[in-house]
């Protein structure tokens, strides 16, 4: 099997230089459903799961493989792989784990395109898009919004120019990949070797959009009531990647209730880059654009340039940013001070076992 066809490149190679020397093989995730993950390697398919070393020196969720990630592997007896360590990530589309943890969770890794699916239905919120888009941008992939269900009005033109609006400089594609129309505007991004993920709430229509363009039925798919319309249904419970016939490779994810913003202000600034370009001309240079004096933002929005709910939206996802750096921040003091009461008993000890005794 050519690993070229699944994204290896000469940057991969030089990156894995020193592991070959190991006598480890390259393998790239293309399935990841809890703790097993099916590689794709030069000698084939094979199911594997990381090393017990690997498992004792990742630092939480992000650190385990995830789908597109390229992983360093042994065969062991039986024909499985054992994971000894991953290449680096030239992208990461990344979320806040579930739960009360503040831990990132890699959703799909080595990502070139990012189709940032959305439903012409009740699931079209351009809150939610600028959340979406925040996070691609963050993930160093490039972000294409993806309007689906396009056949459920006469005219889409309204809701692509209303996308546009909170994405600029992203392209703003219309299909429906149930009725088969428009998916032809995909096909710049589907080039051989290239690898792009769609992402979106559950029900927006990626798995039926992969498989049209797939030509089969390969993932699940459920229709959406009326009653269900803005919360879908979830049909994909694992993270996969498929490779199709022209040689894209398309990697579905399970649909989100809701994105856990897992990004950085270099994501924020592209998302909102009026804000940020207006930003220059505010009085301070850390205004926060809120209740600052001789603020151009602030100033912008009460003239009516700015549109104020897209304006609130960047305050509050910017809001969302600094609490999580906050409690991150805390949670390394805390690691820390374990770190450093461990150190200390251990030296406590080492000193009392070592101590002379007098008679």
């Amino acid at each position: 099997m050519d690993l070229k066809d699944y994204g290896w490149d000469e940057g991969f190679a030089v990156s894995f230089a020193d592991l070959s020397e190991r006598g480890l093989e390259p393998a790239r995730v293309v399935r990841q459903s809890r703790d097993l993950s099916t590689l794709i390697a030069s000698s084939g398919e094979r199911l594997g799961e990381v090393s017990g070393l690997f498992r004792n020196r990742a630092r939480g969720p992000a650190d385990f493989p995830a789908v597109g990630d390229w992983a360093a592997v042994r065969t062991v007896p039986g024909g499985r792989a054992v994971i000894e360590s991953l290449l680096p990530r030239r992208s990461a589309f990344t979320r806040k784990a579930a739960g009360e943890a503040v831990e990132a969770q890699v959703v799909a890794a080595n990502v070139d395109t990012v189709f940032l699916v959305s439903g012409l239905d009740g699931d079209f919120n351009l809150r939610r898009m600028e959340r979406y888009l925040t996070t691609a941008w963050s993930s160093r992939a490039e972000p294409v919004v993806v309007l689906n269900k396009a056949d459920l009005h006469a005219d889409s033109a309204a809701f692509a120019a209303a996308a546009a609006g909170v994405a600029p400089g992203v392209p703003v594609l219309a299909v429906s990949a149930l009725a088969e129309r428009g998916l032809e505007s995909l096909g710049p991004y589907l080039l051989p070797g290239r690898t792009i993920a769609l992402l979106g709430s559950s029900g927006v229509g990626k798995s039926t959009i992969i498989n049209r363009l797939l030509g089969e039925e390969r993932f699940a798919t459920a229709a959406v009531s009326d009653a269900e319309a803005g919360r879908g249904r979830h049909t994909t419970s694992a993270r996969e990647l498929a490779r199709l016939p022209g040689g894209a490779l398309l990697v579905d994810t399970p649909g989100m209730r809701e994105l856990g913003l897992w990004a950085d202000d270099e994501g924020l600034d592209r998302t909102f880059e009026e804000i940020d370009a207006l930003a220059a001309r505010c009085r301070f240079p850390d205004c926060g654009h809120e209740h600052e004096p001789g603020c151009a933002v602030r100033a912008a929005v009460e003239a009516g340039r700015i549109d104020r709910a897209r304006w609130e939206s960047f305050l509050k996802l910017r809001r969302e940013m600094r609490f999580l750096e906050l409690k991150k921040d805390e949670k390394a003091r805390r690691q820390h001070e374990k770190a450093v009461g461990r150190d200390f008993h251990a030296r406590l000890k080492e000193i009392k076992r070592h101590k002379p005794r007098y008679r």
